[in-house]
């Protein structure tokens, strides 16, 4: 663990911050020092490295909380597992989300003592803002969860996650991933080929996410022999899904008819995941959303669980999340 020293000057606050082992000190920085470039832009201080030293300089209270994401990246890496990018960008949030130095100290805390992990056969999933780890918690706590915000949240590729978790070590027997096939703009009956051919552009980002987490070979075997399905709502319609984790995606373009369709197939030893964002309803003007039914009826009951994002739980391109508070403030 880093070893982290204080020291003032008349004209500015310093931070030393020594780390032991340089090989992690230098993967700690990043590529070009990129890593350290991002910390030093978003609390406006100067990091500079000195041997096996970081050297902070500026504001205390921004010294203070870049001092504590870099002590944290570091504990990361000496329990052997990776800094990416992604991993810096998800430390500043959450210190963004603590409010003052002494807040963010411990929200960060907390989230390292109690680590969540998901294991797939290609990676280990982190969620990386607190609002995804209550969601995973829940995914494996709740037979029934929701999970309702804006897109590039995580909302499905973690569910998916969890999914393919949950296959592996055989606590289902089979993974549903479903999908309403409501066209944004388009019409199936225009699209080539037959009808699978027409759906299956809808269904892509669910054969992206499994694409993650599962080997192609593993995963094509799986799929040809019924392990893994991936198929329109529609074709929900008098199953019941028993031993399985069912991903239902998209669920603002369920109608409530399809939705408690949906939710009445739920079968023993079965988990069920709702995922949808209430801005993007594609359903033609006067159709109730299912999505917005099902959180009117069902919130009150117990051991179903709703998880809420915000455009602070983005964890695509940052520009998502600005485009997203842009749509929101306008009303749209």
């Amino acid at each position: 663990m880093a070893e982290d020293a204080v020291t003032a000057t008349a004209e500015q606050n310093e931070s030393r911050i020594e780390f032991p082992n340089n090989r992690l000190l230098a993967e700690l920085c990043g590529e070009f020092d990129r890593n350290l470039t991002t910390i030093e832009t978003h609390h406006a201080i100067q990091i500079v490295r000195r041997g096996n030293q970081l050297l902070l300089v500026g504001d205390a209270d921004g010294a203070a909380q870049a001092s504590a994401i870099l002590q944290s990246l570091y504990t990361r890496l000496e329990q052997g597992r990776p800094v990416t990018p992604a991993d810096v960008t998800a430390e500043l949030r959450m210190n963004m989300a603590g409010g003052d130095a002494g807040g963010t100290d411990q929200q960060m805390e907390m989230f390292r003592s109690g680590a969540v992990e998901i294991k797939t056969r290609k990676k280990l999933v982190e969620p990386r803002t607190e609002a995804q780890k209550a969601y995973v918690e829940a995914l494996f706590k709740n037979e029934l969860s929701f999970g309702i915000g804006p897109a590039g949240t995580g909302k499905t590729y973690l569910a998916v996650a969890v999914g393919v978790s949950m296959f592996i070590t055989g606590r289902v027997d089979k993974i549903i991933l479903s999908r309403p096939a409501v066209e944004a703009g388009e019409r199936l009956g225009f699209l080539p080929g037959d009808m699978k051919e027409k759906v299956d552009p809808y269904m892509q980002p669910l054969y992206d996410a499994l694409n993650d987490f599962l080997p192609a070979k593993q995963m094509a075997k799986l799929m040809e022999d019924k392990a893994i399905e991936i198929a329109p709502l529609a074709f929900m319609r008098g199953r019941t899904l028993a031993n399985a984790f069912v991903v239902l995606d998209e669920a603002q373009n369920a109608t409530s008819m399809q939705m408690k369709m949906f939710l009445t197939r739920l079968g023993e030893g079965s988990r069920m995941v709702i995922t949808g964002d209430r801005t993007q309803i594609d359903l033609p003007r006067g159709v109730q959303s299912g999505l917005a039914d099902a959180e009117r009826l069902l919130s009150d009951i117990p051991k179903i669980s709703f998880n809420y994002f915000t455009s602070k739980d983005v964890v695509r391109h940052p520009l998502v999340a600005a485009i997203i508070e842009a749509y929101d403030a306008d009303g749209t």
